[in-house]
């Protein structure tokens, strides 16, 4: 198995189920708060470390009560934590999230915090640990200059790049080109191209539009209508599993850190997006981000049970 580096971000869920979600001006009595890790960049390294990626994880914390979460985090599953900067110069970033309990769908204001702050001189010190990692999977929840600044340096040293491009924002067609795989949703991928992914054929165009730019796959998550898979060699819809969601915050996380997972086990693509498929059916069937990330077995046993889905 190859090493996995994640980089990214970390914040403290503060999340409520409601309802339904307000509307502007409205005050809704919740039936639920929880308080907990998460940030999109934590998410995928604790998907890809409890599915069982030999991981590095890298993001960064300030000094107080919330980055103790991630660290207390660390520490209870047994995650690296020698990656984690620290600054007392900004807080740790906290995200508030309001679920609706009939509909699982939900709604959500990230304060990055510290790891919006992530300098280029913290990058450059990842580069021993880059070498000898076969996967980088990163997304726009950091500083963009760390980002960029991150794949730059893991395509220099010949580290595959998987980009997950959320929160949605503009990318450079420098950065594109230097993506092996990029893994937007379908409204991220509508952003960015301009083309409605509504459906198959749509979201063929959609990939072509990346592939265009130089990324050399292209995986568009659909919901519950599954994934597409785009790469020169192959085209393929991969359906969703069916499964009855409670809460979806999170789904495109766990995908993304099985994904990887997956890749740096030897999986190819198809394989690697249906594990990854399992991987955030089994994340819906919970609540809550990080605490809602299967492990190993669960996914096996999963697969193992929808042999013929």
């Amino acid at each position: 198995m190859g090493k996995v580096l994640v980089f990214g971000s970390f914040v403290v869920d503060l999340m409520s189920r409601t309802p339904h979600l307000p509307v502007p001006g409205e005050t809704v009595k919740g039936s639920v708060f929880k308080m907990g890790p998460g940030g999109k960049g934590f998410n995928q390294g604790v998907a890809a470390h409890k599915a069982g990626a030999d991981l590095v994880m890298v993001t960064k914390l300030g000094k107080d009560t919330f980055g103790n979460v991630a660290l207390e985090t660390m520490k209870n599953l047994k995650m690296n934590a020698d990656y984690i900067f620290q600054t007392d110069e900004a807080e740790t970033g906290a995200a508030l999230i309001m679920v609706d309990e009939n509909t699982s769908q939900n709604e959500i204001v990230v304060v990055l915090g510290s790891c919006n702050q992530i300098t280029d001189q913290e990058v450059d010190s990842l580069s021993p640990v880059l070498e000898e990692s076969e996967y980088l999977l990163t997304q726009l929840e950091t500083n963009v200059s760390a980002v960029e600044r991150i794949v730059a340096l893991a395509e220099k040293k010949g580290v595959k790049v998987i980009l997950n491009p959320a929160p949605v924002q503009k990318i450079s067609d420098t950065v594109l080109s230097k993506i092996d795989i990029i893994t937007p949703n379908e409204v991220e991928a509508e952003i960015l191209t301009g083309i409605p992914v509504t459906d198959e054929e749509n979201a063929k165009k959609a990939a072509d539009w990346f592939m265009d730019k130089g990324v050399k796959s292209v995986i568009i998550t659909l919901g519950g209508r599954g994934v597409y898979v785009a790469s020169e060699e192959q085209r393929k819809l991969i359906p969703a599993f069916k499964v009855n969601a409670i809460d979806t915050t999170g789904a495109g996380d766990a995908f993304n850190g099985g994904l990887v997972t997956a890749l740096a086990e030897g999986k190819d693509l198809l394989e690697a997006s249906r594990f990854a498929n399992a991987l955030a059916a089994l994340s819906v069937q919970k609540i809550g981000t990080t605490p809602s990330m299967p492990i190993r077995s669960e996914i096996e046993a999963f697969l193992e049970n929808n042999k013929e889905a």
